[in-house]
């Protein structure tokens, strides 16, 4: 199956009021940059970017730019060395200038790297999880690029751990019948109501939700004190609740307010300060222990990773494949948080379309543990085979692919 074309589309979506508000990005236009790899046959390889509207049509240009050495390549061939064929794209000498490794230039890459994953998938015509369980422990690695990670994570040690689990994966696999659990991250968005956080617990409860998110970071604390209190009460003790700041506070802010926060006994704090200050994050997290946060929403390459990890500036990774570049560096920061003992729960900017795919290869493939899957329903209707949650759990997917395609 050969590429034969390559297109772009700039994907925008208006959203209800209030919906997808945080502290930072208080009026979002959820939007992706496609990737759209062409073969000389039916099948067409999607990879998805996220971003927030504004700048779309600029990450679509670098996708151009970032692809144009895949057309005419076939997919076996072009996936058996990926790992070298994704270095010289990151590292292409003009266009990592504009980087390296993260903005515009990375996001596209995302979406590149992640169209080629799919297209893979779909070429053999299995899903992607079970793509990459297909995989020996070795073609898995030669998908990925280890390189800068080599003092804390060589190729050796990535295989052992590969090769370790791969011995034991049997006794995860019952997963596929349970699916993967989720929590819900639309109870309490920043602009919602008091009102409208208090129904939307009960509702998701009520759905079987046993964890849920608030978003804080108000310019008057009490206020997402109150609020937490709130879904602390209508929720009970039995429920996990977690917080997110999106980056509004400074440390000493952070430092204050999360402490106070500590009252309703949440199961982390997400983002506390600058999503570049590894020392901010260190701090804060050394300073509120037990309180465990959690980062990677913003984080845009595994070396910056690296150094929240050697910090023990995070204790739960939240790696982003349409953020960092792909699946191939989501795949690649999962094994360093494994082998550096730190759990993987991702952020979804697809929505849970390609991450319901790879946090069931981190827990059976690499023996992450089965937390759950951020669950936001709010661009459902626009996947041509959107994600499904019954009880609370993702399904496991069937269809060819990483379920990324968008209907029109």
């Amino acid at each position: 199956m050969y590429i034969v074309a390559i297109e772009t589309k700039d994907k925008r979506f208006d959203l209800a009021d209030g919906v997808g508000s945080d502290a930072t990005h208080t009026n979002p236009q959820y939007a992706y940059a496609v990737c759209c790899l062409k073969t000389d046959g039916a099948t067409t390889g999607v990879g998805l970017a996220f971003t927030l509207g504004a700048g779309t049509d600029l990450v679509c240009k670098a996708i151009t730019y970032l692809s144009e050495s895949l057309e005419g390549r076939e997919i076996e061939e072009l996936m058996a060395d990926f790992g070298t064929v994704y270095r010289k794209m990151a590292d292409s000498p003009s266009l990592r200038w504009l980087g390296p490794h993260k903005g515009i230039i990375h996001l596209a890459l995302a979406a590149v790297v992640n169209a080629c994953y799919d297209l893979w998938a779909k070429s053999r015509g299995v899903p992607l999880w079970k793509l990459l369980l297909d995989l020996t422990p070795e073609q898995l690695l030669d998908t990925l690029d280890l390189s800068y990670l080599e003092e804390v994570l060589s190729r050796e040690q990535a295989l052992d751990l590969l090769r370790a689990n791969y011995a034991t994966r049997e006794a995860r696999t019952n997963i596929l019948q349970t699916g993967y659990q989720s929590y819900d991250t639309s109870v309490g968005w920043f602009n919602f109501s008091d009102e409208e956080i208090v129904s939307n617990t009960k509702n998701a409860i009520g759905q079987g939700f046993t964890a849920l998110k608030l978003k804080v970071g108000s310019d008057d604390p009490a206020r997402d004190i109150r609020r937490a209190a709130l879904i602390r009460e209508v929720g009970g003790d039995d429920v996990k609740i977690m917080v997110d700041a999106n980056q509004k506070w400074n440390v000493p802010q952070a430092l204050t307010i999360c402490r106070q926060l500590g009252g309703i006994n949440p199961f982390w704090i997400e983002e506390p300060t600058h999503p570049d200050d590894v020392i901010g994050h260190q701090t804060i997290a050394r300073a509120i222990a037990p309180l465990k946060v959690a980062a990677g929403e913003h984080i845009p390459n595994k070396v910056i990773f690296k150094n929240f990890l050697q910090a023990k500036a995070l204790d739960f990774c939240q790696v982003d494949a349409v953020r960092v570049g792909g699946i191939s560096e989501f795949l690649t920061i999962s094994l360093l948080a494994k082998s550096m003992g730190v759990p993987v729960v991702p952020h979804i900017g697809d929505m849970g379309q390609i991450h319901q795919h790879l946090v069931l290869f981190n827990h059976i493939g690499m023996g992450h543990e089965h937390l759950f899957l951020e669950h936001i329903p709010h661009l459902r209707q626009f996947f041509v085979h959107p994600a499904e949650i019954v009880d609370a759990f993702y399904q496991v997917p069937q269809v060819a692919g990483s379920s990324s395609d968008l209907k029109g």
